[in-house]
């Protein structure tokens, strides 16, 4: 993992260079079929290796990290801030995330990964899912059904608090699934309770990744969107205080002031 530390996190900030297979456009070699041919091929490659229950951290974080250099090679520009935020951290953490598109679940292990022992809050489906699920597994996800939602809290409280305790930051994604549009009141404090009953930070992440846009067959596949720079901004963890309203509420305005600026380029 020390490559891509030295790749991505030399310098706060981290952009895209000139895209050196830019000319492939003109033979339709990094269209989005391509895109997707490449990707299947990491992930049955990684598949393979969950199945022999080998696929830890390291190789998490290697194929996040290949999935990340396949949408630079296809056009996609990234440009990321903070991230000076993310190496400060020493303890574990309860990370929370606008969530726009399939692309921060592939890419977030790489970034992360290669700092901290990390896993996600999922939808069951999801770590059933006859593509991915053997490879979420291997990560030990908390699942929640996302039909009884006071069991869902109490799955997360408790896995969540027990993981954290023995060093396993989690991601959390409030607002239950892909939103183009960032609604607040869509965006639920289940990360600020998780932190506040194990005793840690929250970690804000701002993003917009709607270079790769949802599939309107395969939700997973949608268009690649070039004119769409990624945009990525670690923030600075964040002490939950009393009832953590406050700072749900600075949350909120570090992800819109965020997204604003980013709209308006």
């Amino acid at each position: 993992m020390e490559t891509i530390k030295k790749v991505l996190f030399e310098e706060d900030t981290y952009q895209t260079k000139r895209n050196s297979r830019v000319f492939l456009d003109k033979i339709a070699l990094n269209t989005r079929t391509y895109f997707v041919l490449k990707y299947l091929q990491i992930l049955f490659r990684n598949r393979k290796v969950a199945k022999k229950g080998q696929y830890n951290r390291t190789n998490w974080a290697i194929s996040s990290y290949n999935v990340i250099k396949l949408i630079e090679d296809c056009g996609g520009q990234f440009n990321i801030e903070g991230i000076n935020n993310l190496k400060n951290i020493k303890e574990p953490v309860v990370i929370v995330s606008n969530h726009m598109s399939a692309m921060e679940s592939m890419i977030f292990p790489g970034l992360l990964a290669p700092f901290m022992e990390v896993t996600f809050v999922v939808k069951e489906s999801l770590a059933r899912h006859f593509l991915f699920g053997v490879i979420m597994r291997a990560r030990n996800p908390i699942t929640v059904g996302r039909t009884n939602s006071k069991e869902d809290l109490i799955a997360v409280l408790n896995k969540g608090k027990e993981l954290l305790q023995n060093g396993t930051s989690i991601v959390v994604f409030p607002q239950g699934g892909r939103r183009k549009v960032f609604k607040p009141e869509e965006f639920n404090t289940l990360g600020e309770k998780l932190a506040s009953v194990a005793g840690v930070n929250v970690f804000p992440i701002a993003l917009k990744t709607d270079f790769w846009e949802n599939g309107k067959i395969i939700r997973d596949f949608g268009k690649l969107n070039r004119k769409s720079k990624i945009h990525i901004r670690f923030g600075e963890p964040i002490k939950i205080e009393g009832s953590g309203k406050e700072q749900h509420k600075k949350i909120i305005e570090f992800i819109s002031k965020n997204l604003d600026k980013w709209y308006k380029e």
